[in-house]
């Protein structure tokens, strides 16, 4: 028996004992009474201990290791990685050893499990990604490239999508882990950006607070119309400011190419840092919920983010507290990073301004975009190595503040290219992307 048929024969196998289980809940939601609840809950447990007492849930613990292992090697790029998922989902035990062999995007520069979405990317590698924009329904995909010619047949694995809604006086992103399903009622909802009314600054929110060390307020009081049992206590009950973006005015575009800034808050300067690294990194991107309170989990409140707050001032403190030599290095490591767009450079012959994307971009725009650190720490002594090219092949050394974090840029009519690198995650990454796309009376 091969070992691609043991795995092959442990996801079906499984797979078709958690759809039967899911039939005997979902009956059970529509159907009143403690005698049929009590049903469910029998049915549950006897499931759970059909799972644990079963020859694959007992196999000895070096065996387990040795067969996860070889699929972690083996099947290292999707679709085939979804083995890997699979496997993880079969008992606690298999889900613990993935846990211990599957490690972060960070060491091992994949994305595996959907938690690896809000975790930082890798240091010296780059995470190629696509967004496809739907301009009818006002949506927005990103999948992750799954070879260089990804873009030309739109083939990829499917990581975010957004929905664009425009407000009286702001525009809002909501981002979703399900293609179809994006809103903030669904449970795969997992963070938003909004702006403000020019479209010049922006807010990126998440329903997970930050480290503890973040400077971040907590989220403010949920709505009144909403009783707190109809809310599973399990399911975040906000959402936490991670992140602000701000574009400097440029009327009519006297002032040259968009100018913008990215403050942070989830990320200390000390992050960029030899050895440093970035606090809060989360162990899971949704709660578990029974599929009871996932129905209930539908009557969220409408808005429970705390005050939303644009000021210019509070903008301009934190950049120039960033760039100033006044501050000690010291208090500069704890303060949150800032990230600024690389000035392209004019080209003469052309009669442009260019940027240099090694062959990811093809179209010029006025949404391109590199984003480095505004500054590096003064510990950051040696260069990091460049990231590698779409061909694997290597780059000229560049200065370390130079060293692009995330890159965006245009290659179809509703295509654009993603890449980003440590310490932003794809979620990050994918909410100051979404922000080039809103449109900015005052930029243009």
């Amino acid at each position: 028996m091969s070992f691609r048929s043991i795995v092959r024969d442990v996801r079906d196998g499984f797979g078709s004992l958690s759809r039967r289980s899911f039939d005997v809940r979902l009956s059970g939601i529509h159907s009143r009474g403690k005698s049929q609840g009590s049903v469910n809950d029998l049915s549950d447990h006897q499931a759970s201990l059909v799972i644990q007492n079963s020859r694959w849930a007992n196999l000895p613990p070096e065996l387990l290791c040795d067969v996860i292992k070889r699929l972690e090697e083996s099947e290292s790029t999707w679709p085939a990685r979804k083995h890997v998922v699979a496997c993880a989902a079969v008992c606690r035990s298999w889900r613990s050893m993935c846990k211990e062999i599957v490690t972060t995007p960070e060491s091992c520069g994949k994305l595996t499990f959907p938690v690896s979405l809000k975790q930082p990317g890798p240091r010296d590698n780059t995470i190629q990604c696509f967004i496809k924009r739907d301009k009818s329904n006002l949506t927005y995909h990103l999948f992750l490239c799954l070879s260089p010619a990804a873009l030309l047949v739109e083939n990829g694995k499917f990581l975010l999508s957004a929905k664009r809604t425009r407000r009286t006086t702001c525009t809002e992103y909501v981002i979703s882990m399900n293609a179809d399903n994006i809103s903030r009622s669904s449970s795969t909802y997992i963070g938003k950006l909004r702006s403000n009314f020019l479209g010049t600054k922006f807010i990126i929110y998440d329903t997970q607070p930050p480290h503890s060390g973040a400077p971040i307020q907590a989220p403010g009081r949920s709505s009144r119309r909403f009783y707190s049992k109809k809310v599973s206590p399990k399911v975040p009950n906000g959402s936490y400011s991670i992140a602000h973006i701000t574009y400097e005015l440029n009327v009519l575009g006297t002032r040259g190419p968009r100018r913008m800034h990215c403050i942070m808050h989830s990320i200390p300067t000390s992050a960029l840092e030899p050895g440093g690294s970035v606090p809060g990194q989360p162990e899971v991107l949704l709660p578990p919920r029974s599929l009871e309170d996932s129905f209930r989990s539908i009557s969220f409140s409408k808005s429970l983010d705390r005050s939303t707050d644009f000021s210019s001032s509070r903008f301009s403190e934190i950049v120039g507290a960033a760039l100033s030599n006044d501050i000690p290095d010291s208090e500069k490591s704890k303060m949150p990073l800032v990230l600024k767009n690389k000035a392209p450079r004019w080209h003469e012959q052309l009669q442009c301004w260019c940027l240099n994307f090694r062959g990811r971009v093809t179209i010029a725009s006025v949404k391109n975009f590199q984003l480095i650190a505004a500054q590096q720490p003064a510990a950051a002594t040696t260069a990091a190595p460049p990231p590698p090219t779409s061909a694997g092949t290597s780059q000229p050394a560049q200065p370390e503040h130079d060293k692009v974090i995330l890159q965006f840029g245009k290659v179809g009519k509703d295509m654009f290219t993603m890449d980003y690198w440590y310490p932003l995650s794809a979620f990050q990454a994918f909410a100051i992307c979404l922000s080039s796309f809103d449109t900015k009376l005052a930029c243009e």
